[in-house]
């Protein structure tokens, strides 16, 4: 008797795939995998359904720049990311919109941010003066806000 065919017989005493007890426990296990791939899956799709990465991500930055001032009228923070919201929002705007806001509302408002971080990148590299790039920067966090309000109410319109 070889080794292999040695190593074969003491498989088959510990394991044998044919006795009743091993297809009971195989289709037990071939029965959890499949329940719980099918489990999954539909978490996975209401998770993705309820994330907008793109409006975390601007969020953010959006939230360094814009609490100094409104805490502080400090625009330094603002001054120093202009061009890194300005390329979010660009990011942005380029994604496609989730279902539940994808409509001619919430396009609007999202070329309206992007006009927004463009002025304020603008005034900023031209070293425009403080009360101009906080009221940019003040339009651009309302639109965020807008947004981010028509995102938490389905795109809704709430008064």
């Amino acid at each position: 008797m070889t080794i292999r065919q040695k190593n074969v017989d003491n498989f088959d005493k510990y394991f044998n795939l044919n006795s009743l007890p091993m297809k009971i426990m195989l289709s037990s296990l071939f029965i959890l995998v499949i329940i719980s791939s099918c489990s999954t899956k539909s978490n996975v799709s209401t998770e993705v359904s309820n994330e907008w990465k793109e409006l975390d991500s601007f969020h953010m930055i959006m939230a360094e720049s814009f609490h100094p001032y409104m805490d502080s009228a400090n625009l330094a923070p603002a001054k120093s990311l202009a061009d890194e919201l300005a390329i979010e929002a660009e990011k942005w705007i380029a994604s496609e919109l989730p279902e539940k806001v994808r409509n001619d509302k919430m396009r609007l408002k999202m070329q309206m941010l992007s006009v927004y971080s463009q002025t304020l990148l603008q005034q900023v590299n031209e070293n425009a003066p403080d009360s101009l790039v906080g009221q940019s920067l003040t339009d651009l966090h309302n639109t965020f806000h807008e947004i981010q309000e028509g995102w938490y109410k389905g795109g809704e319109h709430h008064h």
